[in-house]
């Protein structure tokens, strides 16, 4: 069988705690699994321990300074040998902490990575609340280190207000209750734009055919696949640094589990909720009093943060789910 006539190979690679990354990635792969010309090899991520769902307050909070400072965790062996030759790979994570989840961060730093991802196109997908723009950097650091080409980028977030999020997002992991609280919209990637993301998957498939993948161009460009508010960087920016500080001051007291870390824990919860309810607004009303000022450097940090996919929607007529 010559190049040209076996079938495109995919690895698609996914860690989904709540189950609602793993219905997106089915969206997303349902047309390439469909085509007899194109084989995925889906490898669902174990870590050890295993992050808990609904999580526990405790191991919720101390999943955050290994997160913010990229520290894997240890994975069940993979199913895959290292060994193996693929044309796409699709990377599917969550934001944890402004970061990378940490058993995605955990394969990037496996032995088997590099040999898997060099020289490889790389499509991300990201299920996130609505802040994504630090873990997308970290992501794309990790991914230089591997010689891998990130060519597209997709972000799916939850569409309530940024404030209500901040509630009802923690409570869902907190409880594993989805419905809304105190009235507010549930928290979550809405199911029809679950549904919808199959068009991806259906441009992914068109692309292989033609095998663009070779090139340097995105595949997923025209398809609304993101759209970026470079207002939260700076937020997201304050928030990095207090985690890393106080992540590197945690982990200074013992390893993840110790009943040592609860105390610093605590103090950090504490000041986090104070940053949440002072600096965040502040932050906020500051930056829609000085907009004027910054409408061209946030433009700019717009379309940085759209690349390399976009958020154009000119050829989303052609994938009507």
């Amino acid at each position: 069988m010559t190049t040209s006539d076996r079938p495109k190979r995919v690895l698609a690679i996914c860690y989904s705690q709540t189950g609602q990354l793993a219905r997106i990635a089915h969206q997303v792969l349902a047309p390439l699994r469909e085509n007899p010309k194109v084989d995925v090899h889906l490898e669902v991520l174990r870590p050890v321990p295993a992050y808990p769902f609904p999580w526990p307050v405790f191991r919720f909070f101390d999943a955050f300074p290994e997160a913010a400072h990229l520290i894997a965790p240890k994975l069940e062996p993979l199913d895959l040998k290292g060994g193996e030759d693929f044309d796409l790979v699709i990377l599917f994570y969550q934001v944890w902490f402004l970061a990378p989840s940490l058993p995605v961060t955990a394969f990037l730093k496996h032995p088997m990575a590099i040999s898997l991802l060099k020289n490889k196109p790389v499509v991300t997908v990201i299920a996130c609340r609505n802040m994504w723009l630090m873990a997308h950097q970290k992501m794309k650091c990790m991914l230089d280190g591997l010689g891998a080409r990130l060519i597209d980028n997709v972000v799916l977030a939850d569409r309530g207000n940024v404030f209500a999020t901040l509630l009802t997002t923690p409570l869902w992991f907190l409880t594993g209750r989805q419905a809304g609280f105190l009235g507010l919209p549930p928290p979550g990637i809405a199911p029809p734009e679950i549904l919808h993301a199959q068009r991806f998957g259906l441009a992914l498939q068109n692309a292989l055919a033609n095998d663009a993948e070779k090139s340097a161009a995105p595949l997923l460009a025209g398809l609304k696949a993101v759209e970026a508010d470079a207002r939260l960087y700076f937020t997201e920016q304050a928030a990095t640094r207090s985690f890393y500080f106080w992540g590197k001051l945690v982990r200074a007291a013992g390893e993840p589990g110790s009943w040592i870390r609860k105390p610093l824990l605590f103090l950090y919860v504490i000041f986090l909720v104070a940053l949440i309810v002072t600096v965040i607004p502040a932050n906020l009303a500051l930056q829609a009093l000085i907009r004027p000022l910054l409408g061209k450097q946030l433009a700019r940090m717009k379309h940085d943060f759209e690349l390399p996919s976009g958020s154009g929607d000119e050829r989303m007529s052609n994938y009507v789910i």
